[in-house]
């Protein structure tokens, strides 16, 4: 049988994991490989003639059958791709930045070409996720997805939670043993998760999600007292992208700190590891989970998606028809100030008479009906900490209710999981 010839556009912790995972493969051949510098030494030795540092030798060279694009961002991958489909040549990603804000495009312009655009890699890295729910859960009606997408931020909490330490600490620490970047506000700011949810949520609901519609909110807000607390609460602090669509077309898709409760699995789910919980009819509930980054587990999905495609390469004239997008219309965003959740909401306050009274009576104005309301001893400067449980409320009349706190300081407000 031929073999299927790929080119690789980006040649860093990933592409060398693909590059040393296909040389197992007699059905491919690797013809060229795009760098940014062809003689910078590689932790693989790769033959100089297959090398360029112009990724258009690439896209447009027509004996490559498949495109993989492993250079991350928007610009310039996203002319990389259109090139390469224009060009007849199929497409192998890990782009989630890419695929939550060109996605609609990409799709469109590939059944346009009708070329296959495989991605299994953008989500939840070795975690197979696309693949289960294009293919064995079909037959599902997916309603919610709880997701750990993101192995820096649930390290940080993770790490927070075991030593008791700060975030800043925690996070130094991070970026020395190479789990954070230098820069890591695309991590721990949110924006990778709510890159992978976005996506994530449309092909589970087969409604398209914009990804300006999703509320997005980091970790840096998060104290060592807040996981102390919830701890004593019988929770953990989990950064968790969310998606949930009703009967109308409606979605709610976000990303922010949640209290997981301690007898879920997402609890359980530590350092650099991602999990996926999914919730539809009629199979349920279920949770993948492993290792979402790094330069094999992220090979193993990118490996696969192009050993797909070379399983069925010459057999037909409409590759992998399950994979494809089939769906065009929109899902209606849910506002996160509409959302009903279950709050906890962190408050220094006067060590006064009538105080907690204050904040009930405002609750009670609110239409915020508590659950709980702790305080434990006070503090030197004559301040106390209360820490206030919620029952299921409005997220606008939360607002309402810190805003007219005008005597206290509130130090934090985290969602509450519900599974």
């Amino acid at each position: 049988m031929e073999k299927l010839k790929i080119g690789i556009i980006g040649f860093g912790t990933v592409g060398t994991g693909v590059y040393k995972s296909l040389q197992g493969f007699d059905c491919v051949e690797i013809k060229k490989i795009a760098v940014h510098n062809i003689n910078k030494p590689r932790s693989v030795e790769v033959a100089k003639e297959i090398l360029t540092d112009n990724a258009y030798d690439v896209v447009n060279d027509p004996n490559i059958d498949v495109v993989v694009e492993l250079m991350g961002g928007v610009e310039p991958a996203w002319d990389y791709i259109q090139t390469a489909l224009r060009n007849g040549k199929h497409i192998v990603t890990a782009n989630k930045e890419l695929l939550a804000k060109k996605g609609e495009e990409l799709f469109n312009l590939s059944e346009e070409c009708n070329k296959v655009v495989l991605y299994e890699a953008a989500i939840a890295g070795g975690i197979p996720i696309i693949t289960p729910i294009k293919t064995i859960l079909a037959g599902n009606k997916i309603t919610k997805i709880n997701a750990i997408l993101n192995g820096t931020t649930n390290y940080i909490l993770t790490k927070m939670d075991t030593d008791g330490a700060s975030y800043e600490d925690v996070l130094s620490e991070a970026q020395k043993l190479g789990y954070a970047e230098t820069d890591p506000t695309g991590d721990v700011e949110g924006f990778d998760a709510a890159y992978k949810i976005t996506t994530l949520g449309t092909i589970s609901f087969n409604s398209r999600i914009k990804y300006e519609n999703v509320y997005r909110e980091g970790i840096t807000k998060i104290r060592k007292e807040d996981i102390e607390k919830a701890n004593e609460l019988g929770y953990k602090i989990k950064l968790i992208a969310s998606a949930s669509i009703d009967e109308d077309n409606n979605a709610d898709v976000r990303v922010h700190p949640m209290l997981v409760p301690k007898n879920s699995m997402l609890a359980h789910t530590n350092y650099v590891t991602n999990a996926v919980k999914i919730k539809g009819h009629p199979l349920g509930s279920i949770v993948l989970s492993g290792p979402g980054a790094g330069e094999f587990p992220t090979a193993s999905s990118v490996v696969g998606d192009i050993l797909s495609i070379a399983k069925e390469w010459g057999t037909t004239e409409y590759l992998l028809p399950m994979m494809r997008c089939h769906h065009h219309k929109t899902a209606n965003p849910v506002k996160i100030e509409d959302t009903y959740n279950k709050y906890y909401i962190s408050i220094t306050a006067p060590n006064a008479i009538g105080v907690i009274a204050k904040i009930g009576t405002i609750c009670a104005n609110k239409k915020i009906s508590l659950s709980s309301i702790l305080q434990k001893g006070v503090e030197e400067n004559n301040t106390a900490e209360i820490t206030v449980i919620t029952e299921k409320c409005l997220e606008r009349s939360v607002n309402e209710f810190v805003n007219e706190l005008t005597d206290c300081t509130v130090n934090n407000v985290i969602r509450v999981c519900e599974e």
